[in-house]
């Protein structure tokens, strides 16, 4: 295999599509993201495109006792009275640093094979403690983009994140202004330990104001519940420890 392939799974005509990129990442608020995304609009969804890279991790995905080698896949949604969709997913990113830049190119490339002006990558941003409201912060490569950003409810927080945006999210924005693409990055607020569904519907929520698009939330509520259990058992065995944690006084040496 070469260092990238790009298998065409299909040919589409797309009206003024967006891409949209959902790969793992913190909290994997930008995956859930983009698969909820495809999962509530699959009756408009097509497969377009396969990315295939050594720059991937050498591993292989079962489903159903059939493998298939890692890559990540690009999916056209027609939207009834609104713009169509790019929407990139995947279970990896690459490996190197050079391979987010390789990959990312070969993203690009893509969208605008399909006429695309207009990305928006979706990720986490850790706070490092669970949290009960969930703000999405922005970046943007253009200033032009704020305002309207603002209205759909992003925060924008000066030099936040810290240490800037890591991996094709912030590639995006970097390499898309380079080709004049005009790029905007969603991150729901994190924990950072735990798969965060409550984050994820928050970024979609942004979505659904920008793009003028209608999504349910049925499922995603329903893993966001199991998530509840798993945090409300992980604060019960924590209490528990507390409380086992033995006193000055039971430390003391008595002989």
């Amino acid at each position: 295999m070469d260092e990238l392939d790009v298998d065409t799974v299909a040919e589409v005509d797309l009206d003024d599509p967006v891409l949209i990129e959902g790969l793992p990442g913190v909290g994997h608020v930008g995956k859930l993201a983009a698969e909820h995304l495809l999962e509530e609009l699959e009756a408009e969804t097509t497969l377009v495109r396969r990315i295939y890279s050594r720059e991937f991790p050498p591993q292989v995905s079962i489903e159903d006792g059939v493998a298939s080698l890692t890559c990540a896949n690009v999916h056209a949604v027609s939207v009834p009275n609104g713009r169509d969709l790019l929407v990139l997913t995947g279970d990896h990113q690459a490996q190197t640093n050079d391979g987010h830049y390789l990959l990312t190119e070969a993203f690009l490339d893509v969208a605008e094979e399909f006429g695309v002006t207009e990305t928006y990558a979706l990720g986490g941003v850790p706070t490092g403690e669970l949290i009960e409201e969930y703000a999405v912060i922005g970046a943007v490569n253009d200033d032009s983009l704020i305002e309207e950003l603002e209205d759909a409810g992003v925060e924008f927080r000066g030099d936040e994140p810290a240490g800037g945006i890591v991996g094709v999210s912030g590639l995006l924005l970097g390499l898309g202004h380079r080709r004049g693409l005009e790029a905007t990055c969603l991150m729901g607020e994190t924990s950072g330990y735990l798969v965060d569904p409550k984050s994820a519907r928050a970024v979609l929520e942004v979505l659904e104001a920008v793009l003028e698009i209608d999504l349910e939330y049925g499922q995603l509520d329903e893993r966001a519940e199991e998530m509840e259990d798993v945090i409300g058992k992980i604060q019960e065995m924590e209490s528990q420890q507390a409380m086992d944690v033995p006193s000055d006084d039971d430390l003391r040496y008595i002989g």
